[in-house]
């Protein structure tokens, strides 16, 4: 029997909503997109810029919910775009990435999960190794197209089953545990 929820998944992106409704879904907690851009405080930590946009967003909409910020953070880049990956990708793309990098391709995905209601503020990390690809493959959104999960050959936009292994859902597996025992 489907959990019923009014938990907000709060942000300006449909595609990490559709993701994280799909992966909650499976735990059974039930979620609704509210579409809301929120304000991105400057920091080198994904968990505080999480932290403050789901104070942000309870403030404005005054229900539980749970935001999701994320960053690709590549090896030969010294982690970097890290936590300004929205903002690289708007600026220089894949292409712009991929041009950047020569040799270690390595990198790794972050999600970050922050609960926020009356009482709770917490967060959930998931995180997930893998690559840089030489070039496109696949469609898909963000850097799905340039990002190779580790013990894979394809990148996440040509993969069926990346729900089932991503960065998000590591963190929205971690939140489910907490949430549905709270």
């Amino acid at each position: 029997m489907r959990k019923l929820s009014n938990l907000l998944f709060v942000s300006s992106n449909i595609h990490k909503f559709k993701e994280a409704k799909v992966i909650l879904d499976s735990f059974d907690i039930s979620i609704q997109f509210f579409k809301l851009n929120l304000e991105e405080i400057q920091s080198n930590s994904l968990k505080e810029i999480a932290l403050k946009k789901a104070q942000n967003a309870f403030s404005k909409c005054k229900k539980p919910l749970i935001i999701e910020d994320d960053g690709l953070y590549i090896d030969y880049l010294d982690g970097f775009p890290g936590p300004y990956s929205s903002y690289v990708y708007k600026t220089i793309g894949n292409q712009g990435i991929l041009d950047l990098l020569k040799k270690n391709r390595d990198a790794k995905f972050i999600s970050n999960i922050t609960y926020c209601d009356q009482k709770n503020l917490e967060s959930f990390e998931g995180k997930l190794d893998g690559c840089i690809s030489k070039s496109e493959k696949g469609t898909g959104w963000g850097y799905d197209p340039i990002f190779i999960p580790k013990n894979t050959k394809k990148t996440f936009a040509e993969l069926i089953d990346k729900n089932n292994l991503s960065h998000r859902y590591k963190a929205l597996k971690k939140f489910s545990s907490w949430y549905l025992n709270k």
